[in-house]
């Protein structure tokens, strides 16, 4: 399939797209809305088709690639759903690295998602992705399926069996102990979480998530390099009392907000990439924590 670009398409279809990703509308939903921009060739059908994710187009680093080890791996989640599930890639060379928990969208453990952890490793990390949809059975293959199961999901159970991921990585033999977390939508608000939570989270790079509550900010021991869309309302409208309470409790941080780029700009499996600003901002991401965990 050819890669299409976020320009290819009216501004009023991302917008119903964004809302489909985040679970807002159905496909029925979108299909409707996105008919009255229809022409040519370009149908209702043909634009969500073009719109979905392609896995081939995000793959970095491949599984079989020399430089890593990578395998799945279960870990006890006691305060959440029991065992579950995740990633585990780390540089082949052996000995103790740094961790980073990778935490994904709203769809689970996709093949995106398991090449960003491939490229921490890469450089130099023991990167862990979890599975959130562990306790339905893991991701499907299918991401209107993954949606459907994020959204069965106890959402309290689920934030705790992403909490454990954290801790576990902590604790893996192969980790210095020194460990932060990077997250993209759901993911980005969850790495977040994990600063509030884990006082020894020593860095955290949230992708367009969330934010912590104010009150929450005061609890945050970790520095901070967040990533913003410049058109993405929703997400946007927490930055100023984020960037507010962080400047008043003396953090650490960094918020980038990249221009002309939509919600889920570094996804580089949909046409809402954007090539230069995922550059941009995975180089950003990388000599963070270059400064903060390896040093």
């Amino acid at each position: 399939m050819e890669r299409k670009k976020a320009s290819d398409f009216p501004a009023g279809v991302m917008k119903l797209f964004d809302g489909y990703v985040h679970g807002d509308i159905t496909r029925r939903d979108f299909l409707d809305g996105a008919a009255k921009f229809a022409v040519g060739g370009m149908t209702a059908a043909a634009m969500f088709e073009s719109l979905r994710p392609n896995f081939a187009w995000a793959q970095q680093v491949p599984k079989d690639d020399k430089r890593i080890k990578a395998e799945y791996v279960t870990y006890p989640s006691p305060q959440g759903s029991g065992t579950m599930r995740g990633l585990l890639a780390r540089p082949a060379s052996g000995g103790r690295h740094p961790g980073v928990t990778v935490i994904h969208e709203n769809r689970g453990l996709n093949p995106y998602i398991e090449d960003v952890a491939r490229r921490l490793a890469v450089a130099g990390y023991i990167a862990f992705a979890p599975d959130a949809l562990t306790p339905v059975g893991g991701y499907p293959g299918n991401e209107e399926e993954a949606a459907k199961k994020f959204a069965a999901l106890d959402a309290g159970k689920r934030t705790e069996d992403l909490v454990a991921a954290a801790l576990f990585l902590k604790a893996h033999p192969e980790c210095t102990g020194k460990t932060g977390a990077t997250g993209f939508c759901f993911g980005g608000g969850i790495a977040n979480l994990l600063s509030v939570r884990i006082p020894e989270v020593a860095a955290v790079a949230p992708f367009y998530g969330v934010q912590p509550a104010a009150a929450d900010v005061a609890k945050m021991n970790a520095a901070v390099l967040a990533h913003y869309a410049a058109t993405d309302e929703r997400i946007n409208s927490g930055i100023p009392a984020f960037e507010a309470a962080l400047k008043a409790n003396n953090k650490k941080f960094e918020l980038h907000v990249y221009p002309g780029t939509l919600h889920g700009f570094h996804n580089d499996t949909t046409p809402r990439y954007d090539d230069a600003a995922a550059k941009l901002a995975w180089s950003r991401t990388l000599a963070f924590f270059g400064t903060h965990l390896k040093s």
